[in-house]
């Protein structure tokens, strides 16, 4: 496979100046069993960048419910919190649609029943306010693949379906995604020539076998992987492994989402 580097096709890393921005919820839309979609609004936004569909930025919430919300301010020392100030709670989130001229950012909420932001959501209101910081920056990978591999489960679907939105109609795009409950799948909207496979969530390396079992096309391609931090290492490494697929692993980007076990954990997978 031929996995050299041309201009149009390399991969840009960007960074952007961090902000600390305080918005209201506009709008909320339960849109499956476990997903709800938030828009956010607020002047903050008009400088709000995100150049990446994996972007992730820092959604900040009140330190304990029904608290008001204090948020971090610039100080000769960066960003710090008022004295005697407690930390409010983060989580990273994928930007999922972002309105300059409307001042909107939408973000979707995987409802789990577990974890500080998944419980705020299940009972946010319109008018409740939030911090969001970031994104610190981008990790850009160009549409002018001849094709794009995109897998995950439920945590990467707001990131597959927005990459799958920007594709061009000459590409060729192949998901790949499990979910737990049959109902959290919906229709996927692409340009892009779209195969769509949906699995259920099943045992340790279950994603990883549907991967390497793949028949992936021709031409010059990426791969990226986002969700549960062992299920996506074992993707990686089908993607890379000289005996699987033998992708460069210039050509392959896999982020740990979550951790089975673990509180607020994202991570990037290889090098």
């Amino acid at each position: 496979m031929n996995t050299s580097t041309t201009p149009s096709l390399a991969v840009e890393r960007v960074r952007h100046e961090i902000h600390v921005r305080r918005l209201q919820v506009q709008r909320i839309d339960r849109i499956s069993p476990h997903f709800l979609r938030m828009r956010f609004a607020g002047d903050a936004l008009r400088h709000f960048v995100s150049a990446s569909f994996d972007d992730h930025a820092k959604l900040m919430l009140p330190a304990q419910p029904g608290q008001p919300l204090v948020l971090p301010q610039p100080g000769p020392d960066g960003l710090a919190l008022p004295p005697g100030a407690q930390k409010p709670a983060m989580r990273d989130y994928t930007p999922r649609h972002f309105d300059l001229a409307a001042g909107t950012l939408d973000i979707e909420f995987v409802l789990h029943g577990e974890g500080v932001a998944s419980l705020w959501a299940e009972t946010a209101q319109v008018g409740d306010e939030v911090g969001l910081g970031g994104p610190r920056g981008s990790f850009v990978v160009p549409t002018g693949f001849d094709w794009h591999l995109l897998v995950g489960d439920e945590s990467a679907i707001p990131a597959i379906a927005r990459r799958l939105e920007e594709l061009p109609e000459t590409a060729q795009a192949i998901t790949v995604i499990e979910t737990a409950d049959a109902g959290d799948r919906r229709p996927l909207e692409s340009r892009a020539r779209l195969q769509t496979h949906w699995m259920e969530t099943g045992a340790t390396g279950a994603l990883a076998k549907a991967v390497a079992a793949l028949k992936l096309p021709a031409g010059e391609g990426f791969a990226w992987a986002g969700g549960e931090a062992a299920s996506i290492a074992a993707v990686r490494q089908a993607l890379v492994d000289p005996n699987g697929h033998g992708l460069d692993k210039s050509r392959v980007r896999a982020s740990a989402y979550w951790k089975r076990g673990s509180v607020g954990h994202h991570e990037t997978l290889g090098g």
